[in-house]
């Protein structure tokens, strides 16, 4: 499967998913303030008391090989406007998940989570070589779990996780016999 060290910027018309950078912080505040999204009690989004451990969190897990952070980058402003990363990465069993995504409140609903995702679940797919991709979100975080499903993907089935309910599911390209199911926005 797919080097462990190298993680590409992921070009769209929309958006750049580029590899989150310690940088990246202010750009990352920023996006969360529009919404002041770090308030939300259904996902993990940065504040300024948290960006620190955030970001360690997420370069850590780069290091360790089991992470691939990105900044979301509007190419038409080439602003910052939410982040998203692979994250569980079994290279052995070629599976991964796409979550701990979220988007600054201004560009949710405008096609910049589809084109994310798409550009995701591709490179996934077609240049990591996985045969499994799963979505993972908060059962109570019904945005999320609705953006999810627009972009054609279907639930499979709930679990309990560390004390909280998570919608759970494997991806598979549109097109396929299988579907595509949630990840953590």
């Amino acid at each position: 499967m797919y080097a462990q060290s190298i993680q590409p910027v992921l070009v769209g018309v929309i958006v750049e998913l580029v590899p989150l950078q310690q940088d990246h912080s202010s750009g990352l505040l920023s996006a969360a303030a529009d919404g002041a999204l770090w308030n939300l009690k259904a996902t993990v989004i940065p504040g300024p008391d948290t960006i620190d451990g955030y970001m360690a969190n997420a370069l850590a897990g780069r290091q360790a090989g089991t992470v691939m952070p990105y900044a979301i980058v509007k190419r038409s402003t080439g602003l910052i406007c939410g982040s998203t990363r692979f994250w569980k990465i079994d290279r052995a069993d070629r599976k991964l998940e796409i979550g701990h995504s979220w988007l600054s409140s201004s560009v949710q609903r405008s096609g910049v989570n589809t084109e994310a995702k798409y550009l995701l679940l591709t490179h996934a797919f077609e240049v990591m070589g996985c045969v499994r991709v799963q979505f993972t979100t908060d059962e109570l975080n019904h945005a999320s779990r609705a953006a999810i499903l627009r972009i054609g993907t279907s639930r499979k089935g709930s679990f309990a996780m560390s004390g909280s309910c998570r919608t759970d599911g494997s991806a598979i390209p549109s097109g396929s016999a299988s579907s595509i199911p949630s990840g953590l926005t």
